[in-house]
C-alpha cells in the first residue's frame, strides 16, 4: 500500500494484494483473511532531517519525497518497516552481528561441505539490557530458495522471484542483554545450467545475499554469499 500526495490537501490510499495474497484470495475456500498489517519508510531520506533540522526537514521530506507505488512483489515491499515501542524514553537500539568462517560466505559445489553455520548476536552495546518490546523471539532469515535453504527448516513463504522466508528461533540470556542464534546454512543442488544462468559476468561463481531480520525489533543486516 502507498501513500500518494498529488500536491494537493488529498492524500490518495493505492493498495494492491501481492502475488501471494492472489493466490490466496483465488483459492476461495474462505482461507484469505487479513490479520495484520505493516507500515513502512522506505522513500524517507532522514539525512534532510540532519542537514535542515526536524521543521524544516520534516516540511521539505514532506513536499518533496516522492512515494513509491503499492507492489505486488511481496519480497520487494517495505524492506524498512516501522517498529512500534512502547518506551518513550528508548534511546538505543540493540545492534546485530554475524560471525561466520569468513565473510561473504563461500560454498564449493564440488567440495564435500555443504552447510555454513551463520551464527548472530543481537545485543545491547550500551550494558543496558534491551527494551522488551526489542526482545526478538525469533528472526525472519531470507535467501534465494534456488541455491539455498535451512537445515531441517520449510519456509514460511516462497516468493515468485525465488526469495524464501524462514522463521527461526533465537535463544535469550536470562539478563537480557543478548539474543543469539546458529543458522545452518545449505547449498541446495542444482544444474551447471542455472550455474551458467546466474553466475556474475565471466562464471567463476554466483553471487547472493542471505538477509536476517528481527521479527520484533525490526534491525536488519545482509551477508554476501559466494558458490563457485
Amino acid at each position: 500500500m502507498g501513500f500518494l500526495d498529488h500536491s494537493t490537501n488529498n492524500i490518495i490510499v493505492d493498495a494492491v494484494l501481492t502475488d501471494i495474497g492472489r493466490q490466496s484470495l483465488a483459492r476461495n475456500d474462505g482461507s484469505f483473511s487479513i490479520f495484520q498489517f505493516a507500515l513502512g519508510d522506505d522513500e524517507i531520506d532522514y539525512s534532510i532531517i540532519q542537514q535542515f533540522g526536524r521543521t524544516v526537514g520534516k516540511e521539505k521530506i514532506e513536499k518533496n519525497t516522492p512515494v513509491m507505488e503499492a507492489l505486488t512483489q511481496g519480497s520487494l515491499g517495505l524492506k524498512n518497516k516501522l517498529v512500534s515501542i512502547s518506551n518513550e524514553y528508548l534511546t538505543h537500539m540493540p545492534v546485530l552481528e554475524f560471525t561466520t568462517s569468513a565473510n561473504p560466505i563461500t560454498f564449493n559445489r564440488v567440495s564435500n561441505v555443504s552447510v555454513q553455520n551463520l551464527t548472530i548476536d543481537i545485543e545491547s552495546k550500551t550494558g543496558i539490557a534491551i527494551d522488551f518490546d526489542l526482545l526478538d523471539p525469533e528472526v525472519i532469515v531470507e535467501v534465494n530458495y534456488l541455491f539455498l535453504g535451512i537445515v531441517g527448516e520449510s519456509p514460511d513463504v516462497i516468493y515468485s522471484d525465488n526469495v524464501a522466508q524462514y522463521r527461526f528461533a533465537t535463544n535469550q540470556q536470562t539478563t537480557g542483554q543478548k539474543i543469539s542464534a546458529v543458522i545452518p546454512v545449505r547449498l541446495k543442488s542444482f544444474s551447471n545450467t542455472t550455474f551458467n544462468t546466474y553466475s556474475i559476468s565471466g562464471g567463476s561463481y554466483i553471487r547472493t545475499f542471505i538477509k536476517i531480520t528481527g521479527v520484533n525489533s525490526g534491525i536488519t543486516k545482509t551477508i554476501e554469499v559466494q558458490i563457485s
